[in-house]
């Protein structure tokens, strides 16, 4: 395979080749995924990226995602893919538009952490002062907003999708290429995380506790998950268990302006 035709996608320290014919593709994976583009030496896993002749297969329609004698196969309208977890390589067939790979990416990346004590949650994401703080909740909680409020002094990871990693020191957030509302790729770093709100939008600033039976129910319902695997569904949910056991959750009710930031220290 021509070198030139191969490009690293890392996300949250995990380093994934692809293998594409199409340099044009390539090149255009380069631009989506600027700042993300690791090095070809040590990936963990390996695509093949056979572009196909466009369809009118709807991108919305529902994901499947089922393991099949030991092999990952993920569908949905506008991709198939294959992936062998034990050899550490796969396959992907799609239309040549970015968004097939990204939620291909994606499944992958909840697969992989689902065995690491990790996952992805559907929320924004930022570093202040070298710790992490996200902020959940469903589309309209305020996700984009606050991220578009963030000060100068803060790095914004991601204003849709947060990448959990769980290590020996506790859990960290790394930033993200997957952009919601606000069109624009996290930073590439990652930190400690000291809190996680869920949002809402109201007359005023204010901080609530969170019980920790709330707390897991609410990290359940942002959590990205796609396969029908029990035994991974049951990691995801010790995960979300000993996350909220380890980190400090509270509901954050905010007035859409900057001054909310004046309570994320």
């Amino acid at each position: 395979m021509n070198r030139s035709c191969e490009i690293t996608i890392e996300i949250g320290g995990m380093p994934i080749l692809l293998h594409i014919e199409n340099d044009t593709f390539r090149q255009m994976l380069a631009r989506r995924y600027a700042g993300f583009v690791g090095s070809p030496s040590r990936p963990r896993f390996e695509f093949e990226v056979e572009l196909t002749a466009p369809s009118a297969d709807d991108p919305d329609d529902e994901v499947r995602v089922e393991m099949q004698a030991g092999v990952w196969r993920l569908g949905r309208g506008d991709f198939r893919a294959q992936w062998d977890p034990r050899a550490g390589r796969g396959r992907i067939r799609q239309s040549a538009n970015p968004y097939s790979i990204d939620s291909v990416l994606r499944i992958v990346h909840t697969l992989i952490l689902a065995r690491e004590g990790g996952f992805l949650l559907h929320s924004a994401g930022a570093i202040r002062n070298r710790r992490a703080f996200l902020f959940s909740g469903l589309s309209g909680a305020g996700k984009t907003t606050i991220s578009r409020l963030a000060p100068a002094d803060v790095t914004l990871l991601t204003d849709e999708v947060s990448y959990i990693r769980r290590d020996d020191d506790g859990y960290h957030a790394c930033g993200t290429p997957f952009a919601g509302e606000l069109a624009r790729l996290g930073e590439n770093c990652s930190a400690p995380i000291s809190c996680l709100f869920f949002l809402k939008q109201g007359p005023e600033n204010k901080l609530e506790s969170v019980d920790k039976p709330e707390a897991i129910r609410r990290l359940m319902r942002n959590i990205l998950f796609f396969a029908e695997d029990m035994s991974l569904v049951q990691n995801v949910f010790q995960s979300a268990c000993e996350f909220v056991e380890r980190v400090p959750v509270q509901r954050l009710t905010f007035v859409p302006d900057s001054t909310v930031w004046g309570m994320v220290q």
